[in-house]
Order: C-alpha cells, then sequence, then structure tokens
C-alpha cells in the first residue's frame, strides 16, 4: 500500500534522542488511567471544595452587604429620632426659659413691691420716730428755755 510507511526508518549515525514504538500506547494508557484517576479523587473533590468556598464566600459578601445596609437603616432611622428629640427638647427648653423668664419677672416685681411696702413702712415709721422726737425736742427746748428765763429773770415765767 504505501511502501514508504513499510520500510525501515532511515538509521541516522547519532543515537536517537525518542524512540517511537509500542511503548508510547502503553504511556499513552497510563497516563490516560492516571488522569481519571486524578480526576476522579484530586481533581473532582478540588473543584468541589472549590465551588462549595466561592458560594460560602458569596453567602458571606451578600449577608454582610445586607447587614450593612441594615446598619445603615438603623443608623438613619436613629439619627432622625435624635434630631426630633433635639427639636422638641430644643422648643421645651425654649418654653421653660420662657416659663422661667416670666416667673423671674413676677418675683422681681413681687421683691420690688415687698421692697417698696418695707422701705414705705420704715420712712413712716422713721418720720413717726422723727416727729415724736422732735416733739420732745421742742418740749425739752420749752423747758430748758423756762429755766434759763426764769433763772435770769429770777421769777417764774408763764408759757
Amino acid at each position: 500500500m504505501f511502501p514508504m510507511l513499510l520500510a525501515a526508518a532511515p538509521q541516522a549515525h547519532e543515537p536517537q534522542l525518542i524512540d517511537v514504538d509500542g511503548t508510547v500506547f502503553i504511556q499513552l494508557g497510563v497516563f490516560l488511567v492516571l488522569a481519571l484517576v486524578l480526576y476522579r479523587f484530586l481533581w473532582k473533590p478540588y473543584l468541589r471544595v472549590r465551588g462549595e468556598r466561592v458560594s460560602r464566600i458569596e453567602g458571606y459578601r451578600e449577608e454582610a452587604a445586607r447587614l450593612e445596609a441594615e446598619a445603615e437603616a438603623r443608623l438613619s432611622r436613629l439619627e432622625a429620632e435624635l434630631a426630633e428629640a433635639r427639636r422638641a427638647g430644643a422648643g421645651e427648653r425654649a418654653v421653660a426659659r420662657a416659663e422661667a423668664l416670666a416667673r423671674e419677672h413676677t418675683l422681681m416685681a413681687e421683691a420690688q413691691a415687698a421692697a417698696q411696702k418695707t422701705l414705705a413702712d420704715a420712712r413712716a415709721q422713721l418720720e413717726a420716730t422723727v416727729a415724736g422726737e422732735r416733739a420732745k425736742l421742742q418740749q425739752k427746748a420749752a423747758e430748758i428755755g423756762r429755766d434759763a428765763a426764769k433763772k435770769i429773770l429770777g421769777r417764774e415765767v408763764a408759757p
């Protein structure tokens, strides 16, 4: 058929590096058996474990993203509640301050009225005391004057 294939391979003067003969098929068979065994007992479990790990990591990432979104929603809600509480507190503080100022003005007015009354009472008492002392002094002056006139004139002076 093909006379060239049936003829012996030409011989080279140097030794050949690869000698192609029937052992190639044995080596190929050993390679295929080894590839099947390694695929079944090494490569397939490795791919399964790797796939599980990838799916777990993705699950953890999704869970982390969900938790982060939930935390941000809670934080936003808490910040809104805090802002509302601050506004309410500011309003209540303003009302309390206004009430305190009104109470302060009322107390100051009452204190001033009480002070004015006390001052008026003290002035009235002082004027009464001064008037009483003035009357005593005038009476004493009249007596001293009569005594002096009596000594000077040597007789009784009629009042």
